[in-house]
């Protein structure tokens, strides 16, 4: 088997399949949409992260191509329903960063309640005050969590030890699932009045796009605290800033935007209830260590011929068969 990579990983985390005889692996980093249409007829596999867009061109180009390997949770970019169209399969790495992603959101929760981050610049600024930086515990009251995929199953276990009632909303599970991680289903609106927290790990699709918007923020309580470590476009951007600006949100912490880098010129980076971090949440280096492990792992599953263990689109497992090794 043929195998490309396109986006940077290290060493150590392909080397499950650098020692795997059977695959022929070329690591092509940086190059032009041009280029990458050129190559990829020669392969039968290709590893990504974010950086590289697996489209409709570049699937029509890769001729022999019979898997997409996302390493990572995401796959926005990624056309999935075009891929299955052509038989090829879409895997990717759900679990690797699960606890780096869940730590983060945790971070950011935490920093927002307590006003870290406003205390801190105020004190390296030579100022010592302690009334503005008054902050709010967890214990007693609500966190809804939006998505329990691993990421938000993660986090509500974690966030059980600060005595929170947890709250979920995800359409694809049954109340005993989200009861086993100590949260309550609920409805997005049931949620969404409820909650003092609320934190976001779905993934980008047409039925989660702008899913928080103008309408539903009218509906959160006074004083609510967002926080969106999934992906920036779930949040109509323009209407959390409004919201912001207008009391309605007490503030948010954002690891995505919709547009990244975030725009110079965003409102959203002179806003004092605002924290940032650049899309960092899943990165550590424990994180990446289990990820490429488990995206090889599964590119392995592939070259045998057995059933992906993270297949995204699963009506082209009836197609199946190992790929070609030499």
């Amino acid at each position: 088997m043929k195998v490309i990579v396109t986006d940077e990983i290290s060493a150590n985390g392909l080397q499950l399949l650098r020692e795997d005889p059977r695959v022929e692996m070329d690591i092509c980093l940086g190059l032009s949409e041009e280029e990458l249409h050129r190559k990829i007829g020669d392969y039968d596999a290709i590893i990504t992260r974010s950086g590289t867009r697996v489209d409709a061109p570049l699937l029509d180009h890769g001729k022999r191509l019979r898997i997409v390997a996302r390493a990572g949770v995401g796959i926005d970019n990624v056309d999935v329903h075009y891929a299955s169209s052509k038989g090829i399969i879409v895997v990717n790495a759900p679990f690797g960063n699960t606890n780096s992603a869940a730590e983060h959101t945790m971070a950011i929760m935490l920093a927002l309640c307590r006003k870290v981050v406003e205390a801190n610049d105020c004190l390296k600024a030579g100022d010592w005050k302690r009334g503005p930086f008054t902050g709010s515990e967890l214990k007693g009251r609500t966190l809804g969590i939006i998505g329990l995929g691993p990421i938000g199953r993660r986090v509500a276990q974690r966030m059980a030890g600060w005595q929170p009632r947890i709250l979920a909303y995800d359409p694809y599970l049954a109340p005993e699932q989200a009861a086993a991680v100590g949260a309550e289903l609920v409805s997005l609106e049931d949620l969404l009045r409820q909650s003092d927290f609320i934190t976001l790990h779905c993934p980008l699709t047409r039925d989660t796009y702008h899913m928080i918007n103008d309408e539903t923020l009218a509906l959160v309580k006074p004083g609510c605290i967002l926080v969106n470590d999934s992906r920036g476009a779930v949040v109509d951007e323009a209407a959390l800033i409004r919201a912001l600006q207008d009391g309605r949100l007490w503030a948010a912490g954002l690891d995505v935007s919709e547009q990244e880098p975030l725009p110079l010129d965003s409102p959203l980076r002179s806003m004092d209830n605002v924290v940032l971090t650049p899309h960092v949440a899943a990165y550590s280096p424990e994180s990446r260590i289990d990820l490429y492990a488990e995206i090889c792992e599964v590119c392995t599953d592939v070259v045998q011929g057995q059933i992906p263990r993270t297949v995204v689109n699963r009506s082209v497992l009836a197609h199946l068969r190992p790929l070609r090794s030499e």
